[in-house]
């Protein structure tokens, strides 16, 4: 853990941690109304350490042919979206390491592609919510250690882990999980070698580095005072989450794919944990998880740390043998 604490107070700009009070943060967040809140404990949101758009999500992304994309490391994960009537699109975890929301529009669908290196969170959501589409930023506030996006436009947070409103207007409102996944960019490629890829952002950062080096080996994640997971699981182990369950991903792996519950989840090697080395690339082998329903469907689902489906559904179901 030294080498993480030092990486992290690098990367948070040496900015202090603090727990959450809300009559403090009035002079930075004067639009959003505290008053309206699922939040009963306070206590549980704690400030990352950047401010308000410290970590600077992308709004205006460009794209490469995944043909003339250079750079990129077979092994990399990227978050893969496909939607009927659009061009693929790659969104490498390199860039969301450093931006963890990209705000995009795909096949007209407005989405935010979200990735949360603490949780291990990488999620996409349609961005249309009641008549208007909102675009989000990173608030610099952490949940359980899941970040806390915010919107622009009504300045609610919002829970990234489970996609919803939890401070402000939007309180209780739910984003619309979309079925994308993570996978390989060699894995992407194949299939889609004329498909489009997030070309690098113009920022100064040392992509394709991971700044929380040896995180997923860890024995206690980041800024997180909640129980262990449940049966043994490892706080840091990945399961692979549809709806209120969630799958352990060695499980996954060493049965070679599952189908219980109304849905078939396959494993394949050739990703690399994001987490682990220095270099993303060099990552240890975690595979990648495909979830269908029973006519075939790409599902949506999440592959998360324990620890945090453990905090977000204390009542899910394990399924382990």
């Amino acid at each position: 853990m030294p080498r993480l604490f030092t990486l992290l107070a690098v990367l948070l700009l040496g900015a202090p941690l603090a727990h959450a009070n809300p009559s403090q943060w009035q002079a930075e967040w004067p639009q959003t109304d505290f008053s309206r809140t699922s939040i009963d404990d306070w206590s549980e949101i704690m400030s990352g350490g950047p401010p308000k758009d410290g970590i600077p999500a992308i709004d205006d992304p460009q794209f490469l042919r995944a043909d003339d994309a250079g750079g990129l490391r077979g092994r990399e994960p990227v978050i893969t979206v496909e939607i009927e009537g659009a061009e693929p699109r790659a969104y490498p975890i390199r860039y969301l390491m450093w931006h963890e929301i990209v705000n995009d529009t795909v096949g007209g669908v407005p989405v935010a592609v979200t990735y949360c290196p603490l949780c291990n969170s990488g999620m996409t959501f349609d961005r249309r919510v009641q008549g208007r589409v909102l675009s989000f930023g990173v608030s610099g506030k952490l949940r359980h250690s899941d970040m806390v996006m915010y919107d622009r436009q009504t300045q609610s947070w919002w829970q990234q882990a489970v996609g919803r409103g939890i401070v402000g207007e939007m309180t209780g409102v739910e984003l619309r999980h979309l079925p994308t996944w993570m996978e390989s960019w060699d894995q992407y490629r194949a299939r889609n070698p004329q498909g489009l890829v997030m070309a690098e952002p113009a920022y100064n950062r040392s992509y394709g580095r991971n700044p929380y080096r040896g995180y997923d080996r860890s024995t206690r994640p980041f800024l997180y005072n909640g129980e262990n997971p449940p049966h043994g699981i490892p706080p840091l182990e990945r399961v692979v989450r549809v709806g209120n369950r969630a799958w352990p991903l060695t499980r996954i792996r060493d049965e070679g794919g599952v189908r219980e519950a109304g849905v078939t989840i396959s494993w394949e090697e050739g990703q690399a944990s994001a987490l682990d080395r220095g270099v993303i690339s060099e990552g240890r082998e975690v595979g990648t998880v495909r979830v269908s329903d029973g006519q075939g469907r790409d599902v949506p689902h999440d592959v998360m740390f324990a620890f945090a489906f453990h905090a977000f559904w204390p009542d899910g179901k394990w399924m382990v043998r």
